[in-house]
């Protein structure tokens, strides 16, 4: 005869469900802090992107602005054109570029260029985006620019540039003598919204660029060799047929043009040798 042990050690079926149940909520506690912070990280990485994309971008259009340059005898090549609206401003102007500048590659040593920079559309998507398109002087974008700028900003909401008016000491949103650089610039760079129902910018930049630069007075690119004109010069004599002024206080110097008269008499150029 088989004797039964009345004290089994065993679980039963209702303690193993509350275990695995048990297990379950452990796992997924586990799961939701692994999940908060990968979501965190990425927003965090996100975030810095943003605010490093945003520092290249006042950074490019700093070093742009501080290599402004302009001739007085081509109004026309190197004009400083500005064109804003409520929120957004379109800003082109010629500058000598280092090589360190975006792109420089690709245009080689063709180092005076045209550069805008434009708010446009974003493709694909209802955000705009902060583009900057570059040519050589005296040449047309080619069709890589057009289609293919380079990009500085994504879902950018504000970009204003304003002009600092020394007459009146305020700052103005219309350039309007593109015939000269102004003394200062000013740039409101506004990128995201703080919430979708708010048309304010979540994170806004601003800076203020001094341009050294000044025009280039026409009368210093006439070429050696041209016709000019040279005023005489007080107590001296002024040979203007060579472009050498002597003695004189307030002469000009012209290059290759008509002889000085000093006390109505005729002074004529040195022999050619």
């Amino acid at each position: 005869m088989i004797s039964r042990r009345k004290n089994l050690a065993a679980f039963t079926l209702l303690e193993i469900m509350v275990a695995i149940a048990l297990l379950a909520m452990i796992l997924i506690a586990i799961y939701s802090s692994w999940n908060s912070i990968l979501k965190g990280t990425r927003v965090g990485l996100d975030a810095a992107a943003a605010a490093q994309r945003v520092r290249i971008t006042m950074r490019t259009l700093h070093d742009s602005l501080l290599c402004a340059c302009m001739f007085s005898a081509s109004p026309t090549n190197y004009a400083f054109a500005v064109d804003s609206s409520e929120d957004f401003s379109t800003l082109s102007f010629v500058a000598r570029l280092p090589k360190s500048f975006p792109r420089n590659g690709k245009f080689g040593d063709l180092t005076t260029r045209r550069l805008t920079f434009a708010v446009e559309s974003e493709p694909g998507s209802n955000t705009r985006q902060l583009v900057l398109r570059q040519r050589p002087l005296i040449m047309d974008f080619d069709k890589d620019e057009m289609e293919f700028p380079l990009v500085l900003a994504r879902d950018v909401t504000k970009f204003i540039v304003e002009y600092y008016d020394p007459r009146t000491g305020d700052w103005l949103s219309e350039w309007a003598a593109s015939n000269t650089l102004p003394r200062e610039v000013k740039i409101t760079l506004g990128l995201g919204r703080l919430d979708q129902f708010s048309s304010h910018p979540q994170d806004v930049m601003v800076g203020v660029v001094a341009l050294p630069a000044l025009p280039v007075p026409q009368q210093w690119q006439i070429p050696l060799g041209g016709g000019g004109n040279g005023g005489l010069g007080t107590n001296g004599s002024n040979v203007l047929g060579r472009g050498v002024n002597v003695g004189g206080v307030g002469g000009g110097v012209g290059v290759g043009g008509n002889r000085g008269k000093q006390n109505g008499i005729s002074i004529p150029p040195p022999p050619q040798r």
